[in-house]
């Protein structure tokens, strides 16, 4: 047993990365098990122009290593690890990580987010933030007056629609199959929207560019039949993984994955809190993330006020 901490936080993107700067503040002495992959989507992401606090664009590495350096000045601990097993049906709480430690923690927030499905295409890899986005709401600015293709039949897919209809010049619906899968409003919003048009039982060969997206490779999944689109922006709508697997069975899911919060931040085992997209499928953004990290360190530290007084009864 490697010892007791005060606050576990998993995870390091904004939720994480947050919780770490508020629970450092509030003498919780936090320590970060940053995962395999550090710091977060915005890793991939180019310019962010929607986080508060910079008149101009900053790179998303370069505010994710800002929220870091903030999260270590003021004495947050930061481990290149991976959780890879709790036991959360024991007080302390008890997490081993990818190096071999045993951890015991007062509290626990659980940040680890959500991965956007791909369309595992080469170039979808080497375009993305260079043309290629999972997030409208984020990037959709930098479309305004171009054509662009939206990727997906659901729910997420005719809202990033709707949304860049606003924005962009036309915006194509590429979907694999006949008929969409999302709701009646949003199929019939999407089918109304007259900038809005429809690429049937299609799917994306390639991504096509010289340094920025110019078009896509498309394929008729019934004819064979290969074409190409004109579009400079393409937007991958397939939905989200949330990385919860190493929590099932110790942690309640929503039906779709997501961790089942009560109160914003409480899961159902008294202690562990959840933070950003791993809980939160509706906003997906950055600043909400960093807020979920907030709250989370917020009851954490309440849970552990409560927790001592009730042991020195």
């Amino acid at each position: 047993m490697d010892g007791l901490e005060k606050l576990v936080i998993i995870g390091s993107g904004p939720a994480g990365l947050t919780a770490a700067i508020y629970g450092a503040r509030a003498n919780l002495d936090p320590v970060m098990y940053m995962g395999s992959v550090p710091l977060g989507q915005l890793m991939l992401t180019s310019e962010v122009e929607n986080y508060p606090g910079f008149p101009d664009p900053v790179l998303g590495p370069e505010l994710m290593d800002r929220m870091r350096g903030q999260a270590e000045r003021l004495g947050a601990r930061m481990i290149q690890e991976d959780v890879v097993e709790v036991d959360f049906r024991r007080y302390p709480l008890e997490l081993k990580t990818s190096g071999g430690a045993t951890v015991r923690a007062l509290a626990v927030i659980v940040a680890t987010g959500a991965t956007p499905r791909r369309l595992n295409l080469e170039s979808e890899r080497r375009f993305m933030g260079k043309g290629v986005s999972n997030c409208a709401v984020c990037d959709g600015f930098f479309f305004r007056g171009k054509r662009v293709a939206v990727v997906g039949g659901g729910d997420t897919a005719m809202e990033e629609a709707t949304y860049l209809s606003k924005i962009a010049s036309s915006v194509r619906v590429i979907h694999r199959g006949a008929e969409l899968r999302a709701s009646a409003a949003l199929q019939k919003e999407a089918k109304d929207d007259p900038k809005i048009e429809f690429s049937w039982n299609s799917v994306v060969t390639d991504v096509l560019g010289n340094g920025k997206v110019d078009g896509v490779a498309l394929r008729d999944v019934k004819t064979g039949q290969d074409s190409k689109l004109q579009v400079e922006g393409v937007f991958v709508a397939i939905g989200y993984e949330p990385n919860t697997g190493v929590f099932k069975g110790q942690l309640e899911l929503e039906p779709n994955g997501y961790l089942k919060v009560t109160n914003e931040t409480e899961t159902n085992v008294p202690g562990v809190f959840a933070a950003g997209d791993v809980r939160d499928y509706r906003y997906r953004q950055a600043v909400t993330a960093a807020a979920d990290g907030c709250k989370a360190v917020l009851d954490a530290d309440k849970f552990i006020r409560e927790r001592a007084k009730q042991v020195a009864r």
